[in-house]
């Protein structure tokens, strides 16, 4: 059950607003990859608050009660997006790293201490800590997570209003076996990741 003893550290030093950052949608083949960036409130005791944990732990229903709730109570709440043309621009890792600026960039206010998912911002100067599985173990990050997963879901399911061939509203991209078999029928369209497997560097897109 993720914990507030992070932030709890943290404010005790003097840091009074402290964001945790986390990203859903590297590993799939098509579609954006989504950061989530939250700044709770001091010493948050709400009792739904109990009811966060790492989105992935969580069923849908679950998070899209939770998302609001999450998004009303903090002192901020947004998503940063690199889209799949991004990501075979400048990688999956690069990609990652400015999805998450763009959605700490967005916030309503600076945080001044960064509390991250297994790997660091190296661009962003301001002090910061990543914790590995911190979704799971760290209350700011799996509020993020499941802010950014909300947001994720809902593009996918609207690029499955566009590409209904595919079967994004049921794998939201990830390479289940459907998928794979729409992409040897169909072949691959605009938001498939060109340089994920099976389409590799170059095949065209319909």
């Amino acid at each position: 059950m993720p914990h507030y003893k992070e932030e709890a550290a943290l404010l005790a030093k003097g840091y009074s607003l402290v964001a945790g950052l986390d990203e859903v949608g590297r590993g799939p083949i098509a579609g954006p990859v989504v950061a989530g960036a939250v700044i709770l409130p001091q010493h948050p005791r709400q009792p739904w608050m109990r009811k966060i944990r790492d989105s992935k732990a969580l069923t849908r229903l679950q998070r899209e009660e939770l998302a609001p709730l999450i998004e009303s109570e903090a002192l901020g709440a947004q998503i940063g997006v690199s889209t799949a043309e991004e990501i075979d621009r400048i990688g999956i890792v690069e990609a990652t790293h400015k999805a998450m600026e763009r959605a700490l960039h967005s916030l309503p206010l600076m945080p001044q201490y960064l509390l991250l998912d297994a790997f660091p911002l190296p661009d962003v100067p301001l002090p910061q800590t990543a914790i590995v599985k911190g979704d799971a173990h760290c209350l700011s990050i799996a509020a993020a997570s499941i802010v950014a997963k909300v947001a994720r879901d809902r593009m996918m399911d609207d690029a499955h209003e566009q590409y209904s061939n595919y079967g994004f509203s049921k794998n939201k991209g990830y390479a289940t076996a459907e998928h794979l078999r729409a992409i040897e029928m169909h072949g691959p369209c605009p938001i498939h990741r060109m340089t994920f497997s099976p389409m590799g560097e170059g095949a065209p897109a319909r």
